[in-house]
């Protein structure tokens, strides 16, 4: 459910280097966006079999982990300035659940307006683990264009088609844990590594410390690099695409 929309970088020299040192820590410490994935997480590497075991009664749609908390009636709103104008994000957390592998899911809505026209609608499924790593377990998504739905590309559900669940957030992060978190060959194969535990943002919701930080990337866009930014009792306050582009998606507002 990433939107990515054109940046303000230039505010904030500060983050800017955080990402450029921390883009070079991690050529230093071996990292390679071909195939980061390692044994030590129990996650494949992109080239090998992925076939996570999925046991229904080890999951609840009690999603609180510390930095991916879904609790019923939260809204949050994103916006970024891009090239046809404001992107206006609104990410709700429903009531409704569904059910996927046997598993039953959070449903979240993710709705994506320029100019106030929208322009894609996805409904997203969850789930929590008893170890409280967070599952993406599918999505459906459609795009619009002049009211009328133009493409339904991007949606899948893990178990139908060879798709399996990942994992969008860890129950205890730590630096240089790396996993999948969407597996759709071809289609959808986002994976993503936790690169710090202690970096600061200011978005217009407010300024943050102690942020997790991730980089993540999909083996379909090789040329696209984007660091992603969690609080606490919050979840995403910052998405900021630093290859392939600039764009910046920017936490604005938070209800219940």
């Amino acid at each position: 459910m990433e939107t990515r929309t054109s940046g303000k970088g230039k505010r904030y020299p500060f983050l800017a280097l955080v990402i450029v040192l921390s883009v070079l820590a991690g050529a230093l410490l071996g990292w390679t966006l071909t195939d980061v994935l390692d044994d030590e997480d129990g996650q494949p590497g992109p080239n090998e079999p992925y076939l996570p075991t999925i046991d229904p009664s080890k999951f609840t749609t009690t999603i609180n982990n510390n930095f991916y908390p879904l609790i019923p009636g939260t809204k949050t709103i994103f916006e970024a300035n891009t090239d046809n104008g404001l992107e206006h994000t609104e990410v709700t957390v429903l009531t409704e659940t569904t059910v996927v592998m046997g598993v039953t899911c959070v449903v979240v809505r993710d709705t994506v307006s320029v100019g106030g026209v929208v322009i894609e609608d996805t409904f997203d499924w969850y789930a929590q683990d008893e170890e409280g790593n967070v599952w993406y377990m599918g999505e459906d998504t459609k795009e619009y264009q002049d009211g009328e739905v133009v493409s339904t590309e991007g949606s899948w559900e893990a178990g139908i088609d060879g798709a399996m669940p990942g994992i969008v957030m860890l129950a205890d992060p730590e630096v240089g844990l790396s996993y999948r978190q969407e597996y759709y060959k071809g289609e959808a194969e986002d994976m993503a590594q936790v690169v710090s535990l202690n970096v600061s943002a200011t978005v217009p919701y407010g300024e943050f410390s102690n942020l997790l930080m991730t980089v993540e990337w999909t083996p379909l866009e090789p040329g696209l690099l984007e660091h992603k930014y969690y609080a606490e009792g919050i979840g995403v306050v910052l998405e900021w695409t630093v290859k392939g582009g600039s764009e910046r998606v920017e936490l604005v507002q938070m209800t219940h």
